[in-house]
């Protein structure tokens, strides 16, 4: 069986995404052509799952007319996504372009507001400050932090009321805490110790802790991290995001009393989803270490979590890295959290390691399907597997209890078992690619 081609994928920024409506009908359209062709070879040599991936690029060419907002091409092997087409070159750089940028020193009890793009460096210690952005809708600012220390008692530290797009960069080491009940503003209920309302990227070779008496760090579109190291303790969620979480690098240290990284959209569930190209995670949450709505993509890393639920997604696609998973409830849960998707783990690489508390838990649970193409799979625990719909083992390595294994189990008797084939996949419209 070939691997799941995991392609055509949009983000749908409403506000600024043109003819999205025209997208959806003609990428429905191609895939409806190309549907009676699963499984058998094309004319010109491609499987029908890569013209599929063809030509829904092309629709996509054709129907992106704001250019910087799109992009859902996929590499080559399996039709994935890649960083180059979830990061732009100004999100991956490490430093900032300090020629023409402002300094500003924070100062106790009153607070910075950016109104214009640019570059401006924060310095300074103070209590009850707060750099507040709130610049127009087609700006890109960049703030450095450079040894910065913040705390405050109910307000956010790092607060984007507007932008298009706002660059966090790291230098040195940084301080940020909220020590009270949050405040509104207006009817903007802030409940992150760094809260923005516009897209968010963090970067650099720097430092930040966080502590917060809710959330650590909010984003209401999407947050991406491309560097630095973030260590944050919060009351509920260490990083939550609306659209997506886009991780291409950085170390990472949270304690969270629910969710570690958590990406929820609750108007479009093709979104809320959370990309991992790379980094080291030690995660420690109450409940879900990994959550999101609709996908979890896993490219590589270094994931060391304790949690209920270690991994928690509708479709949760594991292409690269090391993971030791500590769960009380599952390892890995492909729940039906988003109606746009069919529950399934798939394993193309990596290797895995998953130890459970005893009960009633389960190392690999699906609701749907899971599907093992390549890596190793290291299952320690009274249920290894537990799903409703098919299994398939293509290749790679599965240990049970200390026991290698040559299918899939099913302990739980969650459905039918065997090595059928797969019922359904994903494919949606996240990605997306601004300047």
């Amino acid at each position: 069986m070939k691997k799941t081609n995991i392609t055509d994928i949009v983000k749908a920024e409403k506000a600024k995404k043109k003819n999205i409506r025209i997208y959806i009908a003609t990428l429905i359209a191609v895939q409806m052509l190309m549907m009676p062709l699963a499984g058998c070879a094309s004319s010109n040599g491609l499987t029908a799952s890569s013209s599929q991936t063809s030509a829904a690029a092309s629709v996509m060419t054709l129907q992106d007319n704001d250019s910087a907002s799109v992009s859902a091409t996929g590499k080559s092997s399996g039709g994935t996504l890649s960083a180059d087409e979830l990061f732009t070159e100004r999100d991956l750089a490490q430093t900032a372009d300090t020629g023409e940028a402002k300094t500003y020193t924070l100062q106790s009890g009153s607070h910075i507001t950016v109104t214009e793009e640019g570059v401006y460096i924060i310095k300074g210690s103070a209590e009850n400050a707060s750099v507040i952005i709130d610049a127009g809708t087609e700006d890109k600012v960049q703030i450095v932090l450079d040894g910065v220390s913040i705390t405050n008692s109910d307000f956010p530290a790092i607060y984007v009321r507007q932008a298009d797009k706002v660059f966090v960069t790291l230098t040195g080491e940084n301080s940020l805490s909220v020590t009270g009940a949050f405040t509104t503003d207006g009817d903007t209920k802030t409940d992150g110790v760094i809260f923005s309302k516009d897209d968010i990227v963090f970067n650099g070779s720097g430092s930040v802790v966080i502590s917060s008496t809710d959330n650590g760090i909010v984003g209401k579109d999407d947050v991406k991290f491309t560097g630095g190291s973030y260590t944050v303790t919060a009351a509920s969620k260490a990083v939550e995001a609306n659209d997506s979480i886009r991780i291409a690098d950085g170390t990472f240290n949270l304690k969270a009393g629910t969710d570690g990284l958590h990406a929820e959209n609750e108007e479009d569930d093709t979104l809320g989803y959370i990309y991992i190209a790379g980094g080291t995670f030690r995660i420690d949450a109450g409940d879900d270490g990994i959550h999101a709505t609709s996908v979890v993509q896993i490219d590589g890393g270094s994931f060391t979590v304790s949690a209920a639920e270690c991994i928690e997604g509708t479709y949760i696609l594991i292409n690269d890295g090391t993971f030791s998973l500590s769960g009380r409830d599952d390892g890995i849960n492909a729940a039906k959290k988003s109606g746009a998707y069919t529950p399934t783990v798939e394993i193309n690489g990596g290797h895995i390691t998953v130890t459970m508390s005893s009960g009633d838990t389960d190392g690999i649970d699906s609701n749907g399907n899971i599907i093992v193409n390549g890596g190793t799979i290291d299952v320690t625990g009274n249920s290894s597997f537990d799903y409703d719909g098919t299994a398939q083992f293509n290749g790679g390595t599965i240990i049970v209890n200390g026991q290698q294994v040559t299918e899939i189990p099913n302990q739980m008797m969650g459905g039918r078992g065997g090595m059928g084939g797969m019922n359904g996949g994903f494919s949606g419209r996240m990605g997306g690619r601004r300047g």
